[in-house]
């Protein structure tokens, strides 16, 4: 079997094909030497397998990852995660693969010969990881960390020679003195190596073609492979025509390197155990085909010289697949081997454990039956027994020894003696019992006796009959050794009668029977303990070995959002977080669909897309409820358990573009004209499965779809009713200066001169009004208390039924940006600090120093207005401070310098006058010169420093500011064009900035018909995909869990729930393996769901903790789980009917 590339294998320009536009997203180890690369790009991922010195290929299975990474792949992570694969090469025709990453930076270099290595070099080729350290041989050269990767050593770096009959020669004359010097081989040996020698000279020295493509090309030409170097070199003819079949090799691995669709071909030969296993009903039915055959070889070209061989050729497009295919069926088995064993195992301790409590049973059965027939047997010799006793109890009355009396009964025994014959040595005297061989009552004979019920008669009868015959057993001693064989030994006790020892064997009988049934209850107890023990044991040590391979599911273009197909067959959309709500609305919000959301924190915004083939047909209310329920499913509502209300609008309501013509940041939308209401949403979702089936399939779900009717438009929905007209909002205050910029970034500490960018609650509130908010209902929008002498939060200008709305975050009329951004971390996480709820006005970084400074001469901080133009004087007072003249300078003037406004302590304010006096005649330079000697530097270098210092300041906060306001006209210019883009991409057509066209969102959406949640007989179903969605959505589901809010985690909830499936899907009488029922599980739908792993089921459940409803939920219509369980069909969810009886 092969097991490494060869040269021709390592075909680098397929794996640059399809890796080098792609990203590396990580590196996992598989084991010691075997690694996983993870790649991809929007809407696409590859993986790639290395086997260190063995293999390199893409994969489309899944494989376990290593728990954490080993110190290797720790540096491949810190160097290449996140890099882009700029180009693949082979290295000569050397087995070595060369991966460059971002134009050269870094080259990871992988070998395929002797024990093989992984080298990461920089742009320099100095090797900066490697997996194993080589030291320095005839063959190889020094490879450590730091050294530098030696290319040119590599096979045919520089070129591939010419090939030329010259050439040929002198290869064949090397191997011929190469011959000559190795030992001469004898027996079979020297054959075998009289055959391969050609083949060994043209491998050795013609290394650009591998020795297997050579044979293929000589039996092309019908060379003879079996001649020797020396009689190819001796005949021209045969020297040419040796030429011309490597000159056919060459072409033929040039045209396997040209070719775009290379060919792989898998060489299989027949399985022995393919009859054993064709036999056995296998669930791997469809895989007979497979499993009637063994890999053996893989090839990228079709070997002639195994055509006329017992090899199947498998022929694939795209050698990756081959190679893939070839070592993950090769790998698969060797797991399902290893986990068979494991469950082979488990079931002999199962059996061992019932054969034990088997044996027990069974000896208590046999000991019962041994005592009735003991005391069957004295009930039928009463008499001689009687008489055994007798005798025996007479002689140790007499007071003979015990040892002489069984001398005695030995004796008795030779002379004939019926009693002594009873009697079976040795002697249990030290017992007071003696063992007497007794025959059976044959109950087929005495059956047909009149007295059968009188043991004493009868008993008389073979007494007298013993009498008659006692000469006759003299002289005929067979006879008496064919009644031993009959004879049944039984210990009597000689204190007791013969009914009495009948009686204690009847009650050992008893006792038995009773120990029998007692062991019974036992040993079943013991024996399901067992069976728990042994499925845990089994358990853990699947846990230890690796999973099945099973391939890697292909997502839906849809999965990356929070997604359903309605009950009338639209597809729901949801962003997961603020990028994913931005995009929806750039690439996939069209004209006709619906935009829908709820004014409760955390609610996430839902598109629902119309139909493509009616984009001007309303949307049914049952959609819109639907979407509006997932809406309000996502909020804060679930946790706290309050039935609330969504809204709706139409796609040309949302916009980008404030009331003032700014951009809007991401997350913030702006919602004109009027909102229709919902009804209040039930807080009930469920976790199913829908199934793509394909194309032919598709025409048998015609009629159970809905056909879409074209409606009249009068039908739109319109809540007036319910709907209530939102208060009127205060308008705005508009500031006289241009340093709001919400879309502008800001390193620096100054966040009062950007209100938008980094957004925050302004409202003054007392402790009292806190206490009133905590108390009332936190779902409901609450407008803020304004107090006088305080400044009020900002309000949404709403004269035009305009008003900012916060996607995904608060609701209502909070312009948060930071608010936004913390309610959109996580849409699951329902851990909220009241701190983001109340709160007192937020202090600017301004008033924080002013309040550090020490009191100001107002009582009070300065308002919002006072504050921009103190922003705006502050760097022009700054700097007439610092540059005024300079003036006769006094001890006082110092001093109130340092210590500003505060007034000295008593004592020092007379010391400080003093000074002053003292010190009066002194002038500026008189006092510095004073300083200077004294070696002491003055107060005022000191004061001119940080003035200095402070102007620096100044100056890097305008730039800053002019920066982040170029940032923010930038920003305003970019995404009014995008705005005005997408407006003209929703009235006309063409195609977007993100290269989402209408013909390719069309197309995608009318592909939705392929996905379905019950299959019927006769589809062929590709995948299976999980969907989270309202319970209503859910209805004609096959299989489906209902969920409510509750305590349990959403990740627990997920593995409790694949767990009854999959248990389920293992049971025959739910498995339908005709896959005819509806009601029932099918082989293939289990095998999908159980191809799924648990993170990515989890990332399609919105909602953080709930409460699975299992009862309904395993079978929405009494298929599936239901029927696992035994209850009766019901298409009721929950709980079930309340009317039991």
């Amino acid at each position: 079997m092969k097991q490494r590339f060869s040269s021709l294998d390592v075909i680098a320009h397929e794996l640059s094909k399809t890796l080098c536009p792609l990203r590396v997203t990580n590196i996992y180890d598989l084991s010691s030497r075997i690694f996983l690369i993870k790649f991809h790009k929007p809407d696409h991922r590859e993986q790639l397998i290395i086997d260190s010195g063995f293999r390199c290929h893409l994969t489309s299975y899944a494989r376990t990852t290593a728990a954490a990474p080993s110190a290797f792949v720790a540096k491949l992570r810190k160097y290449l995660k996140t890099r882009r694969v700029t180009a693949i090469s082979q290295i000569g025709t050397d087995r070595i693969i060369e991966f460059q990453f971002s134009d050269g930076l870094y080259r990871l270099f992988l070998e395929f010969y002797a024990g093989g290595n992984i080298v990461l070099t920089n742009g320099d080729l100095h090797i900066l990881a490697l997996l194993r350290n080589v030291d320095e041989g005839a063959e190889h050269e020094k490879l450590r960390v730091g050294l530098q990767y030696n290319l040119s050593l590599r096979q045919n770096h520089g070129g591939i020679p010419e090939l030329t009959k010259t050439r040929i020669q002198g290869a064949l004359q090397k191997a011929i003195e190469r011959q000559q010097q190795e030992p001469a081989a004898t027996g079979k040996k020297s054959k075998k190596q009289g055959k391969d020698a050609l083949r060994k000279a043209l491998a050795v020295s013609i290394t650009e073609c591998p020795p297997l493509l050579v044979d293929h090309a000589l039996h092309i030409s019908e060379f003879d492979s079996s001649l020797k170097p020396e009689q190819v070199l001796q005949d021209d003819t045969l020297l040419d025509k040796l030429l011309s079949a490597l000159e056919l090799a060459r072409q033929t691995s040039e045209k396997i390197l040209d070719s775009d669709p290379i060919r792989g071909y898998i060489l299989a030969k027949p399985n022995p155990a393919a009859s054993q296993s064709a036999k056995a009903d296998t669930p791997e039915s469809k895989d007979k085909a497979k499993l009637a055959l063994l890999y053996d070889d893989f090839h990228p070209f079709r070997p002639r010289q195994f055509e006329s061989s017992q090899y199947t050729f498998l022929e694939f497009e795209g050698f990756n697949k081959a190679v893939d295919e070839f070592f993950s069926s090769i790998e698969g088995q060797k797991l399902e081997s290893r986990l068979n064993e494991r469950e082979l195992l488990a079931q002999k301790k199962l059996d061992k454990a019932r054969q034990e409590h088997a044996s027990r049973i069974g000896g208590l059965q046999e000991v019962q039956e041994l005592n009735f027939r003991k005391a069957e047997a004295i009930l039928a010799n009463v008499h001689r027994i009687t008489e055994a006793v007798a005798a025996v109890n007479g002689l140790i009355d007499q007071g003979m020894d015990w040892t002489e009396v069984a001398r005695l009964i030995e004796r008795e025994q030779t002379y004939g003696n019926p009693v002594a014959q009873l009697i079976k040595l040795p002697l249990k005297l030290y017992e007071n019992t003696v063992t007497l061989l007794l025959e059976e009552p044959s109950w087929e004979q005495d059956g047909e006796a009149e007295e059968e019920g009188y043991e004493t008669s009868s008993v008389s009868e073979d007494s007298d009959e013993e009498d008659k015959t006692t000469t006759e057993t003299k002289k005929k001693p067979t006879t008496s050794q064919t009644k031993d064989q009959k004879q049944l030994a039984v210990d009597i006790d000689l204190g007791l009668s013969a009914w009495a020892n009948s009686r204690e064997y009847f009650g050992q009988k008893r006792t038995a029977a009773y120990k029998e049934e007692r062991t019974q209850q036992a040993s079943g107890k013991a024996l399901k303990s067992q069976e728990k023990k042994v499925a845990e044991d089994l358990k853990k040590g699947l846990k230890q070995e690796k999973e099945v391979l099973r391939p890697v599911r292909k997502q839906q273009w849809f999965e990356k959002f929070l997604y359903f197909l309605s009950s009338d067959g639209y597809l729901v959309l949801g962003g997961k977080d603020i990028q994913q709500q931005e995009i929806l609305y750039r690439r996939y919000l069209r004209k006709g669909d619906v935009y829908i959301h709820a004014d409760l924190k955390g609610a996430i915004p839902m598109v629902v897309k119309n139909k493509p083939t009616t984009p001007d047909a309303p949307i049914p209310p049952s959609t819109l409820s639907q979407a509006g329920h997932l809406t309000v499913s996502t909020s804060e509502a679930w946790d706290s358990k309050a039935v609330m209300s969504a809204w709706w609008v139409q796609s040309d309501q949302v916009g980008k573009i404030g009331p003032n013509g700014e951009y809007l940041p991401a997350g913030l939308f702006n919602v004109k004209g009027k909102k229709e209401f919902l009804p209040p949403a039930q807080l009930i979702v469920g976790l199913g499965v829908m199934f793509e089936i394909t194309e032919e399939s598709k025409a048998r779900h015609r009629k159970h779809r809905v056909e879409e009717v074209a409606s009249p438009p009068t039908e739109t929905i319109t809540m007036d009713s319910i709907s209530t007209p939102s208060n009127g909002a205060e308008e705005k205050n508009d500031s006289d200066s241009d340093e709001d910029f919400p879309d502008a970034k800001m390193p620096s500490d100054s966040d009062e001169d950007f209100p938008d960018a980094k957004l925050s609650d302004n409202s003054d509130q007392s402790g009292e009004e806190s206490e009133t908010d905590k108390q009332a209902n936190p779902l409901q929008p609450t407008a803020p208390i304004q107090k006088g002498g305080s400044e009020s939060e900002d309000d949404v200008n709403t004269e035009q039924g305009e008003k900012y709305l916060m996607t995904g975050a608060l609701g209502n009329l909070s312009l948060s940006t930071t608010d936004a951004q913390d309610d959109h971390k996580s849409f699951d996480d329902p851990e909220r600090t009241p701190d983001d709820r109340t709160g007192g006005r937020h202090l600017s970084a301004r008033e924080r120093r002013l309040l550090r400074k020490g009191p100001m001469s107002n009582a009070t901080l300065p308002s919002s207005e006072a504050q921009e133009e103190l922003d705006e004087s502050g760097p022009e007072l700054s700097q007439t401070t610092s540059t005024n003249p300079k003036g006769p300078a006094t001890v006082t003037s110092l001093a109130s310098q340092s210590t500003g406004s505060k007034s000295l302590p008593r004592g020092k304010r007379g010391k400080a006058k003093k000074l002053a006096t003292k010190y009066a005649h002194q002038d500026e330079e008189d006092r510095e010169l004073a300083m200077r000697i004294l070696g002491s530097q003055t107060g005022q270098k000191v004061a001119e420093a940080q003035a200095q210092g402070q102007r620096q300041k100044e100056q890097e906060a305008q730039a800053n500011k002019q920066r982040r306001r170029d940032q923010h006209l930038k920003a305003q210019t970019v995404g009014k064009a995008a705005e005005n883009a997408r407006r003209a991409l929703h009235e006309g057509s063409g195609q977007d900035d993100d290269g989402v066209d209408d013909e390719a969102l069309k197309a995608q959406l009318l592909n939705l018909d392929a996905l379905i949640g019950r299959p019927l007989p006769g589809d062929n179903i590709l995948s299976a995909i999980p969907v989270c969605a309202p319970w209503s959505a859910l209805a004609t589901y096959k299989y489906k869990v209902k969920m409510q809010p509750g305590a349990l985690k959403r990740g627990k909830a997920v593995k409790e729930i694949l767990g009854k499936w999959n248990a389920a899907g293992k049971d025959p009488r739910v498995v339908d393996r005709q896959s005819e029922d509806t009601e029932k599980f099918w082989p293939k739908e289990v095998d999908l769901i159980s191809n799924w792993k648990e993170t990515e089921v989890v990332g399609v459940v919105p909602v953080s903790k709930v409460r699975v409803m299992m009862a309904g939920g395993m079978s929405g219509s009494g298929a599936g789980g239901g029927g696992a369980k035994g209850k009766s069909k019901s298409a009721r969810g929950g709980r079930g009917s309340k009317k039991q009886r």
